[in-house]
């Protein structure tokens, strides 16, 4: 399936009618509503888990549970993620409408999967794998703000605007 056909102005929808009509109907968006906001509070827990430990030296055990939450929420949406796009826009991932999320989603999950690959090998120091927490936790922000543009985007052609 192709992806938004461009108007007379140049402008890319990020939805056809159809898409949008599937969207709205699928079980998958309120998931994803609900587990994007979670995902966001458990990395804020996070990061400030794994700030205390670099700081202070205290909670190495509780800020890497939380770093296992955070990866786990990442796995689960993006699992469900790509369901959601399957739906939308009958592929499973890299629809053309949301191509570079993903992509990111990708360098994102590749450096959760790092950390925990150094965690479960056991051949780095703690402050190394916090050190990696946060380069993914760096990547992750990005990748949200790249999500909710996407979701503004959605509301702002839902309005007509733009």
């Amino acid at each position: 399936m192709t992806g938004p056909a461009v108007t007379t102005s140049g402008y890319h929808p990020l939805y056809t009618p159809a898409q949008r009509a599937r969207r709205d109907r699928t079980v998958w968006t309120l998931v994803q509503g609900v587990l994007a906001p979670a995902q966001f509070i458990v990395f804020l827990i996070s990061v400030a888990l794994v700030l205390r430990y670099l700081f202070t030296g205290a909670g190495y055990e509780i800020a890497t549970a939380s770093i296992l939450i955070k990866t786990g929420f990442l796995y689960l949406i993006m699992v469900t993620g790509a369901i959601w796009e399957k739906v939308v826009f009958d592929q499973w991932l890299f629809a053309p409408a949301f191509f570079w999320e993903d992509v990111f989603s990708f360098a994102v999950i590749a450096l959760h999967t790092l950390y925990l690959y150094g965690l479960i090998w056991g051949g780095l120091a703690p402050q190394s794998l916090m050190g990696i927490a946060l380069a993914a936790y760096a990547a992750y922000v990005v990748n949200a703000g790249q999500f909710v543009w996407k979701l503004r985007q959605a509301r702002l052609q839902a309005e007509g605007v733009g």
